[in-house]
C-alpha cells in the first residue's frame, strides 16, 4: 500500500479492505477497467467527502486522481443522513460537513442486510460511520462502493480522520515536512484544498492554532475570516460571536445568540442555516445549538 511520508496504515481496522480478501483486486471501478492490476497497484487513502466530489477523472473509466494521484481505495467519516434499503443494496446519504454523497453496500447473503460487515451492529440514522470502499461513477454521478461501514462509538475518531486526511493531502501537495518541495504528482498550492473553504485556510488555521493566533492565522486582510467572504452580513454576525463565545464544544443556544448578539430568533435561524450550507458551524447537542467547525 502506498505510504505518504510515515503513514502506511490507518489505526481503525481498514485492514479489512486490504488483506481480507473481501474483494477482488483489479475489479472494474466502473464497469470498464479490465483485470491486471496487482496488489502493489492498491492503496488506502483517507480522505474528505469534498475531495471525493473534486476528484479528477481524466476519461471514463479511467483512476481517479486526488491532488494528481491516482486513488484506489478510499475511507472516510460521516454522518448518515440518510438511509435507503433496496432488494440487492441499501444506500447511505453520508455528511461529513465538507460534503454529502450517497454510499452504495451491495447485500450479502451471509449477512443480515441490517448489519455491517464486521457484526458490530445496525447502522442508524444521524450515527457517525466510517466507510471503506471505492469511488465510482455512473452516469456522470459519482458513489462510493462500500465494501464494508463501522459505526464510530469514540467521536476522537471523527477528529483523528480529518488530520489524517490532512496530512495527506498537504504531504502530496507540499511534500515532507522540512522538504521544501512538493512531492511528486503534487497538485500545487492554488488548487482546491480538501475542506469547503480550500486547504489553505486550513492550513493557516492549524500553523496558527491556539488562542488569538488561531484566529489571526485564518483571518484575512482587515481581520476577517476569508471564508465569510461568501455570507450575509447576519452570517457574519453570527460566526464571529459564536468564534469568541466560551461554548467550547457543546456550542451556542439559539436562546444566547439572539440575546448577546442582538439579533431576532428568525436572524439567528436564517444566519445558522447560510453557515450551515457553507459548512461553517455544526449543530451539537440539539438542532439550535451550533459551534464554530474548525479543522
Amino acid at each position: 500500500m502506498s505510504a505518504y511520508g510515515g503513514y502506511t496504515k490507518p489505526a481503525y481496522g481498514a485492514q479489512g479492505a486490504e488483506d481480507s480478501g473481501g474483494f477482488v483486486y483489479g475489479g472494474s471501478q466502473q464497469g470498464s477497467q479490465g483485470g491486471g492490476r496487482s496488489n502493489q497497484d492498491e492503496s488506502l487513502r483517507p480522505v474528505t467527502i469534498k475531495q471525493i466530489i473534486d476528484a479528477e477523472e481524466p476519461y471514463p473509466g479511467a483512476d481517479f486522481r486526488i491532488d494528481g494521484v491516482n486513488i484506489t481505495q478510499i475511507t472516510f467519516v460521516g454522518q448518515v443522513r440518510a438511509i435507503n434499503p433496496q432488494p440487492t443494496n441499501i444506500t447511505y446519504r453520508i455528511d461529513d460537513g465538507t460534503g454529502i454523497i450517497e454510499v452504495k453496500k451491495w447485500a450479502d447473503s451471509d449477512k443480515k442486510d441490517d448489519e455491517v460487515a464486521d457484526g458490530s451492529g445496525r447502522i442508524e440514522l444521524d450515527q457517525y460511520v466510517r466507510v471503506w470502499g471505492r469511488l465510482k461513477s455512473f452516469n456522470s454521478k459519482r458513489n462510493v462502493g462500500a465494501y464494508f461501514l463501522r459505526p464510530v462509538t469514540d467521536f476522537n475518531e471523527v477528529n483523528y480522520h480529518l488530520l489524517e486526511s490532512t496530512y495527506v493531502h498537504l504531504y502530496t501537495t507540499r511534500g515532507p515536512i522540512g522538504g521544501g518541495a512538493k512531492a511528486p504528482g503534487g497538485a500545487g498550492g492554488g488548487e482546491d484544498g480538501i475542506f469547503v473553504d480550500g486547504g489553505q485556510a486550513a492550513y493557516n488555521a492549524g500553523a496558527g492554532a491556539g488562542g488569538a493566533g488561531g484566529a489571526g492565522g485564518a483571518a484575512a486582510g482587515g481581520g476577517q475570516p476569508s471564508k465569510l467572504n461568501g455570507c450575509g452580513p447576519l452570517a457574519q454576525r453570527m460566526y464571529n460571536f459564536l468564534l469568541n463565545a466560551p461554548g467550547g464544544n457543546e456550542g451556542v443556544h439559539l436562546n444566547v445568540v439572539a440575546s448577546s448578539a442582538s439579533m431576532s430568533v428568525r436572524d439567528v435561524l436564517s444566519a445558522a442555516d447560510e453557515l450551515l450550507s457553507q459548512g461553517l458551524v455544526y449543530t451539537t447537542i440539539d438542532d439550535e445549538t451550533w459551534a464554530i467547525l474548525d479543522y
